[in-house]
């Protein structure tokens, strides 16, 4: 008895692993002043962040991303960025709407482009995905360094990873108002049961195009 009342006792007091898998977000109150940081950055690492920032989309999407995929990129309200099925995690097509802001940052490499991807390194080959976590730390540390607080995740209080915009994203267009439908589309995540997704014949493009640019406004602190 006393033997089963130890192993009891020692089950309870291993510490139970989290299944948490929470990426460390940035705050929404944080996001203007995160932006202006890494605004003043240079490099290919820092412009594909922004381009990660302003489209929601995953570290791989936009690292992987190809000239080929972009669609009308000269013509305002009409530019689309169209992401093959074989690089989505859902291996679906998916259609991102590029903003003013989104084809201002793609406009800005384009002359410089040394490969067919849009955000190659300095070799011609894809990013890394720890050259945009870097970036990110950077920002962090250099804030704290010139005194602020950094860019933490109010839950987990760690700071912020590239992963966790996507939360950031969610949080504010849930706070605006926004169908969460159009968000969870954006973010290229299933929406619905099964038989819902298959008879739906639309991915609200144009719905998102508009909300995709109130959310540049608000990296800029215009809302």
């Amino acid at each position: 008895m006393a033997i089963r009342e130890s192993v009891w006792v020692l089950f309870y007091d291993i510490p139970k692993r989290s299944n948490n898998n929470h990426q460390a977000a940035l705050q929404i109150k944080d996001g203007p002043r995160w932006w202006s940081e890494l605004s003043q950055r240079d490099g290919m690492g820092a412009r594909a962040l922004q381009f990660l920032a302003l489209t929601g989309s995953r570290s791989g999407e936009v690292r992987g991303m190809k000239w080929d995929e972009i669609h009308d990129i000269d013509k305002p309200g009409k530019a689309v960025w169209t992401i093959p099925p074989h690089r989505m995690k859902m291996n679906k097509e998916h259609r991102v709407p590029l903003t003013p802001m989104m084809q201002d940052v793609l406009i800005s490499i384009m002359h410089h482009s040394i490969s067919d991807l849009v955000f190659p390194s300095r070799t011609g080959t894809q990013l890394s995905d720890m050259t945009l976590s870097g970036m990110m730390k950077r920002i962090h540390d250099s804030d704290i360094k010139n005194g602020g607080t950094g860019f933490i995740d109010m839950t987990s209080r760690r700071p912020a990873v590239p992963h966790g915009i996507r939360s950031t994203f969610r949080d504010w267009a849930a706070e605006q108002g926004y169908e969460s439908d159009m968000a969870e589309i954006q973010l290229a995540h299933d929406v619905g049961s099964a038989v819902t997704r298959d008879y739906r014949r639309t991915d609200k493009i144009e719905k998102r195009r508009h909300m995709m640019v109130e959310w540049g406004n608000f990296w800029i602190g215009e809302k």
